[in-house]
């Protein structure tokens, strides 16, 4: 069972069902009811459009950083164009993760998880000075009722905070730099100078750690108490039985070697040590022993350590969503759809209001709607979507003169600082004119 914590400016449900909401909603005339529709299909194909050409910018900058890329650019980048690609590709995701209402982590969550464990009993360390770049950005900050097994018996119900979605971007350092650390390359599990973008859900806050290519794993001072201190108590009795027959070996030695005034020091009788097979057979299979005890103790050890490493295995192969140049493609698509659920839900609320908006009565206005109609909290991000809907400018044709054309923007403002926004009609035209000018290869603008 997930509890939400925080609220967010994410939209939990999907475009069309806000459009369909919309016209349930019974504010729109007969005609309108009509023309919404297609101006949301309108509105939809452009920002389509946009995200685009963002998704080219990735695609043509992230080839040299993409570390399963499996085409090779027939002119390789100079170190100058090394940089600006990176830049460009960083700027993009940044981008894009932003505009799917994702919010950025802070490196003091991530320390904290580094500093504590969870679920998981492990001991892990991430060396920050690996990489060139990191960025991280989640969605659902929400917690979690599960029951833990206690001993054998007995389950305990524990609150886990986990992160719904959460997207990593790693740029690793040059060559050089583990060529310096004494470390080879083909030891490591990455490439050193890639970058590496994972996208996973309902990860614990406290094992994000675990989430990096460079983290090591290793096991707690209370595990390795819990196998030192057992094998120290069985150790002890079978060194304590090997002890005599030792001395009686080292006594033989030492009396072969003529070194009598030793053996006398030792105070062993020189008839135990006369036939010294015995007494050989007999420390060699305590030994043996002790070694078979030892052997047995490592065994466990690293088992416990595979089965550790196949939970951390287990826990992000089935909880990864994407890895790499998918992830892009993943969050176009997650911004473009949010990015127009909000453009929607503002043009839709400022056309239907009886009297005009601030900004802030606006953004009250959809999550109360939000709240009556489908019992959703959000905190609405405001800002974006009155910002696009301003950005949005167009030129429209005269009611009164089929020759006169006026720009206008699907958002303006009054004194009184409140939005406003024209009639469907107009706001189609809009759109439809910004479309038709997306691309102006024949120099014509219509």
């Amino acid at each position: 069972m997930s509890f939400h914590e925080n609220l967010e400016a994410f939209i939990p449900h999907t475009r069309n069902d806000i459009i369909k909401l919309c016209l349930a909603d019974g504010q729109l005339n007969e005609s309108d009811a009509q023309k919404f529709p297609e101006f949301c299909q309108i509105l939809t194909a452009y920002y389509h459009f946009r995200f685009h050409k963002t998704l080219e910018i990735i695609k043509e900058n992230y080839i040299p950083f993409n570390p399963n890329a499996d085409i090779l650019p027939i002119n390789p980048p100079s170190c100058a164009e090394y940089g600006d690609m990176e830049l460009k590709v960083i700027e993009a995701f940044e981008h894009i993760v932003e505009r799917a209402n994702y919010i950025p982590l802070s490196e003091a969550v991530i320390q904290k998880a580094l500093d504590t464990k969870s679920l998981i009993d492990l001991k892990t360390d991430v060396d920050f000075a690996d990489f060139d770049k990191f960025i991280c950005y989640y969605r659902g900050d929400v917690y979690k009722e599960i029951s833990v097994k206690k001993f054998y018996f007995w389950e305990e119900q524990k609150k886990i905070d986990i992160f719904e979605r959460i997207v990593v971007l790693i740029k690793f350092k040059e060559p050089a730099y583990f060529k310096a650390k004494k470390i080879k390359i083909e030891d490591l599990k990455f490439i050193p100078g890639k970058m590496y973008v994972y996208f996973y859900k309902d990860i614990p806050k406290l094992d994000i750690d675990l989430l990096f290519p460079n983290v090591k794993t290793s096991m707690t001072w209370k595990d390795r108490l819990l196998f030192g201190i057992p094998a120290i108590g069985a150790a002890i009795p079978l060194i304590l039985r090997t002890l005599p027959n030792l001395l009686l070996l080292i006594a033989a030695v030492l009396l072969a070697f003529n070194v009598q005034f030793i053996v006398d020091l030792l105070s062993i009788d020189p008839e135990k040590i006369k036939n010294i097979m015995p007494i050989f057979v007999a420390t060699l299979s305590l030994a043996i022993t002790l070694g078979g005890f030892a052997f047995k103790q490592y065994n466990t050890y690293k088992s416990k350590k595979i089965k550790f490493q196949k939970t951390v295995t287990d826990t992000l192969f089935f909880q990864n969503l994407g890895n790499n140049a998918s992830v892009f493609q993943m969050f176009i698509e997650l911004g473009e759809e949010e990015e127009c659920k909000e453009i929607i839900l503002a043009y839709y609320h400022l056309l239907t209001s009886p009297k005009p908006l601030t900004p802030e009565e606006l953004d009250h206005r959809i999550e109360t709607w939000m709240k009556n109609k489908l019992g959703t909290k959000i905190n609405f991000d405001i800002q974006g979507p009155v910002g696009n809907l301003k950005d949005i400018c167009g030129r429209v044709q005269s009611r009164e003169n089929a020759h006169t054309f006026t720009e206008i923007s699907l958002l303006t403002y009054n004194q009184k600082g409140e939005c406003q926004v024209p009639c469907l009609d107009d706001a189609k035209a809009v759109i439809d004119y910004v479309w038709d000018n997306a691309f102006q290869y024949n120099g014509i603008i219509l």
